[in-house]
C-alpha cells in the first residue's frame, strides 16, 4: 500500500490567501506566508500555492514568496498559475518549487506540458484540471482562468492526453464542490482514477474525516489536497492522520527538526 499524501492548498492573490465556494465570493482569509509555515509545522506533507489572477493578468507574483516561504517550510512545494513557457518553470524550480502546475497555459498549449516533461522530468510537472459537471451527466468540462473560461473539452480525455505529453501528476478540482464542505466529487474522482495510472490528487469538498474516507477507498492511487477546511480550522492535520492511520491507510510523518 501507498503512503496517502496530504496537501494543503493555498489561493493567492497579491499578497492575501483567499477562498470562496465554487470559485466565486472570494474572501480573504490573511497572510498566506502564516498559513503555510502552520501548516508544516503541523506536519502537511506538501503544499500547494496557486496564483489565482496570475493567468488572468499574464504574470505571476510567487517568485518571491517560494523563496521565502522554502526557507522556512520544508516539505514538498508545487507552484501554480501564470506558468507559460519552460524558462518559467525553471525560474520557479530554481527558487525552491519541487513542482510546477499549470492548467490554462496548458489548454492553450498543450506542447508546453511535453517540454516542461523533457527538459524536468515527469515528476517534476502537475496537470491542474479544474472540472465542472456537465448538467446532471457523468461528464465533466475543463475551465480554465480560475473557473471563469469553458473550454468544451472533455476532462477525461483531456487528462489522458496531458500524461501522454510527459505529465507525473494530476490535480483535479471539482469547480461544483469546492469550498462547499460537503463532499469530494466522487464520480468524478473515480472516472479520472479509472483512466490514470499517475498520481492522483482530489481536491474540492473536503468537510469531515468521513469525506477523506469516502475518496481514498475509490484507489490506492488518491492523495487529498484540502483547502478550506483547513483554513477555518474545521479540520486539523494531526486529527486528519490520526483518523487516517486508525483507518489502516498509511500516511508520511514529517518532524519539525526534519
Amino acid at each position: 500500500m501507498s503512503k496517502i499524501r496530504l496537501l494543503s492548498r493555498l489561493d493567492i492573490k497579491g499578497p492575501n490567501l483567499i477562498k470562496g465556494v465554487r470559485f466565486e465570493g472570494l474572501r480573504v482569509l490573511g497572510d498566506p506566508e502564516k498559513f503555510a509555515i502552520n501548516y508544516y509545522e503541523q506536519g502537511i506533507d506538501e503544499l500547494i500555492y496557486i496564483d489565482t489572477v496570475a493567468s488572468l493578468y499574464g504574470r505571476n507574483n510567487l517568485l518571491e514568496f517560494v523563496k521565502k516561504v522554502g526557507k522556512k517550510t520544508f516539505v514538498p512545494i508545487t507552484v501554480g498559475g501564470g506558468i507559460r513557457s519552460v524558462e518559467d518553470a525553471q525560474k520557479f524550480l530554481n527558487a525552491g518549487a519541487d513542482k510546477v502546475a499549470i492548467n490554462s497555459a496548458a489548454v492553450n498549449n498543450p506542447n508546453l506540458l511535453e517540454g516542461i516533461a523533457k527538459r524536468f522530468g515527469s515528476q517534476c510537472l502537475v496537470l491542474i484540471v479544474d472540472a465542472k459537471r456537465i448538467n446532471y451527466e457523468e461528464k465533466w468540462e475543463v475551465y480554465t482562468l480560475q473557473g471563469r473560461e469553458k473550454t468544451n473539452m472533455d476532462v477525461i480525455e483531456w487528462i489522458k492526453k496531458g500524461v501522454g505529453l510527459g505529465v507525473g501528476e494530476i490535480l483535479v478540482t471539482s469547480i461544483d464542490q469546492d469550498g462547499t464542505l460537503k463532499g469530494y466529487d466522487l464520480d468524478l474522482i473515480k472516472q479520472v482514477s479509472d483512466n490514470v495510472d499517475v498520481p492522483l490528487v482530489a481536491c474540492g469538498g473536503a468537510g469531515s474525516l468521513e469525506d477523506i474516507d469516502d475518496v481514498l477507498k475509490i484507489s490506492e492511487n488518491i492523495n487529498i489536497a484540502i483547502g478550506t477546511a483547513l483554513h477555518k480550522n474545521i479540520l486539523k492535520i494531526d486529527e486528519i492522520k490520526s483518523f487516517l492511520k486508525h483507518k489502516g491507510y498509511l500516511t508520511r510523518i514529517y518532524k519539525k527538526s526534519e
